[in-house]
């Protein structure tokens, strides 16, 4: 990379010069950036302490937000700053997250309050330091934290005011549309939400309070329970670290079972490779239409297998399967059913407690569930799925933004082991 050396004169911290990737048009022909600290750039100060009995969830007229190590605390009578501030959080195991407010609040004593020095823009501090993965300087292990002493030492590279600018408006104009493109696929998963409510009866009832016209005249749902319609029903076994494998056979965890679709997230899968001869788990082979239930620890992900899922495929002993006669009963129906809010409240409610939350095989066949016909189950299935199928298009568009975005800041900054040497 293109190393320039530029006078240190006036400027006691400053080191040799360093170039980024990408310079905008206007400053590809300017010097490099200086290398400084962070206390060169800015003062960090800790934020003054607040009674956890004088913070309220709630927003309310009079009151101001109260940012903590981690972010929004809730809401306080009283502020400490008002403008645009950048906070590092300096205590707890996310210590060295940094995060950027705008309007009158109150900084707590667990958050650094970032102060910029004249020539520094704050907007463009907040992306710098975030660039440095400020964690790795924290000590402690059952408390972890960031000393002022250490951050102020932290080298980081400067560029002039000017880009500095440049860089932070190109990023904030990125953030923007990261932010509307995330508030669209919320807005998404609020009204699958409430079409799930409409979809399925409410409690006590049999029939929901949205029908498609066909089944407007059709018979009320039938009230029953998983296992009086005798599915298969099994978990997986333990033991299968010793199978694992860079390529294979697919192996579904709970990490594959998300709360925002019934679709398996295989971005992060594991493959397991089964010696010649080895049975381990082979009545737990995945099939299609299978519906899969997580049933330790966080109960009651609901998973469905469809024909994208590679066969053959397994699972452990924190997921089970259910498996129903496709002749008589949709298993992605089934799979949305469990999904809905009622469904999950019953989920709830039937975990056994312990040392560790569990559910059973013969709690899961306890379960309720309400069936309309096979052709309305499927009519119902179909139009949640295109509903997903555009929930996971706006998700993969909302992923591209984020990746584009973090590669962006590889280019305009010096990575931070350039700026260290």
């Amino acid at each position: 990379m293109n190393r320039k050396l530029k006078s240190a004169a006036g400027n006691q911290d400053a080191k040799p010069a360093l170039t980024p990737k990408l310079r905008f048009p206007e400053f590809q022909d300017a010097e490099g950036w200086e290398q400084r600290t962070i206390g060169g750039t800015c003062r960090l100060k800790a934020g003054e302490f607040v009674s956890a009995t004088d913070i309220t969830p709630v927003v309310r007229d009079g009151l101001f937000p109260c940012y903590g190590g981690n972010g929004l605390r809730g809401y306080i009578r009283s502020s400490t700053h008002e403008g645009t501030f950048v906070l590092i959080g300096r205590q707890g195991a996310l210590c060295g997250n940094v995060n950027l407010f705008h309007g009158k609040f109150h900084a707590t004593e667990h958050a650094l309050v970032v102060t910029p020095h004249n020539g520094f823009s704050a907007k463009w501090l907040y992306y710098a330091l975030r660039m440095l993965n400020l964690n790795r300087f924290s000590v402690g292990q059952a408390q972890p934290g960031l000393s002022v002493g250490v951050l102020n030492d932290v080298a980081i590279a400067t560029p002039p005011e000017e880009e500095q600018q440049k860089i932070a408006e190109c990023l904030t104009t990125l953030d923007e549309v990261i932010a509307a493109q995330s508030q669209k696929l919320d807005a998404l998963k609020t009204h699958k939400k409430g079409l799930m409510q409409q979809l399925f009866p409410r409690e006590g009832e049999t029939l929901p309070r949205l029908r498609f016209p066909e089944f407007q005249a059709a018979p009320e749902w039938v009230v029953t329970t998983i296992g009086n319609l005798k599915p298969f029903v099994t978990s997986g076994s333990r033991g299968w670290a010793a199978f694992y494998a860079d390529h294979g056979e697919l192996f579904v965890r709970m990490t594959n079972l998300w709360r925002d679709s019934i679709y398996l997230d295989l971005t992060d899968s594991k493959f397991v490779q089964l010696p010649p001869g080895a049975n381990e788990g082979v009545r737990t082979q995945l099939k299609e239409h299978d519906v899969l239930i997580s049933i330790t620890a966080d109960i009651g992900i609901i998973g469905y297998v469809d024909a994208n899922v590679p066969s053959p495929a397994y699972i452990n002993q924190h997921i089970a399967l259910v498996r129903f006669d496709a002749a008589k009963l949709y298993g992605k129906y089934v799979a949305y059913f469990l999904a809905s809010d009622k469904s999950q409240r019953l989920f709830c409610a039937s975990t056994d407690t312990g040392t560790k939350a569990g559910m059973s095989l013969i709690g899961i066949q306890k379960i309720e569930i309400m069936l309309p016909s096979l052709p309305e189950q499927k009519r119902i299935a179909t139009c949640l799925t295109s509903l997903d199928d555009l929930i996971t298009a706006q998700s993969a568009k909302l992923s591209a933004l984020k990746t584009h975005k973090k590669g962006l800041m590889q280019q305009l900054f010096p990575s931070p082991e350039e700026v260290e040497v």
